[in-house]
């Protein structure tokens, strides 16, 4: 027999539940819960999404960034913007 750890299997039902747990984090889920979704199309509008989420973090790092060099906030909004940034 073999030393090899058993690489963990998840199983049909798990992988499912995982599925539909994504489903519901997604935009507009509620409306799409009764209909069938394939879980390819879960796991590529879930992988959408997330870009899309990056993208909005990007770019609300960028104008925080601007902001906070324009000189045009008090010390204190430059504290909390610089906190917002090191997150």
């Amino acid at each position: 027999m073999s030393n090899r750890r058993r690489v963990s299997r998840i199983t049909e039902d798990e992988a499912q539940e995982l599925i539909l747990k994504l489903q519901t984090l997604l935009p507009d889920s509620s409306s799409r819960c009764n209909s069938k979704v394939s879980a390819s199309n879960i796991l590529k509008e879930t992988c959408n999404y997330i870009k899309k989420l990056q993208k909005e973090v990007d770019d609300l790092s960028d104008r925080l960034t601007q902001l906070a060099s324009s000189g045009d906030i008090s010390s204190i909004d430059a504290d909390i913007i610089a906190s917002l940034l090191h997150q």
